[in-house]
């Protein structure tokens, strides 16, 4: 039988860094705080996101009552609901600015 030891130990370095990333709560549905903090600050820059979706899933209808009732901008609710599952299945931002060089 191989030795597994190395794997079960990587496993747990990645568990114990994915739970450093996000806490989880009682609503698995709030925003993290640093995507809050981006969302927030409008002077982020924002690039364009376009992907066809299924009609019948009413994506933009549903977006478009969301934004109704909470004044929410259509740019994030789509970031922050993306935001908050990608960061669910483990695949959280990488929010650090990039280092800049020294000329």
């Amino acid at each position: 039988m191989p030795d597994l030891s190395s794997y079960a130990a990587q496993l747990r370095s990645l568990a114990d860094a994915l739970e450093a990333q996000s806490e989880p709560g009682d609503d698995p549905f709030i925003p993290h705080p640093d995507t809050l903090e981006v969302i927030e600050n409008r002077h982020t820059k924002r690039g364009q996101l376009n992907y066809a979706v299924p009609d019948m899933l009413q994506l933009q209808r549903c977006i478009r009552r969301y934004n109704a009732d909470t004044d929410t901008a259509h740019g994030d609710i789509v970031a922050l609901a993306l935001d908050t599952w990608l960061r669910a299945k483990g695949y959280p931002p990488d929010l650090k600015p990039p280092k800049t060089e020294a000329p």
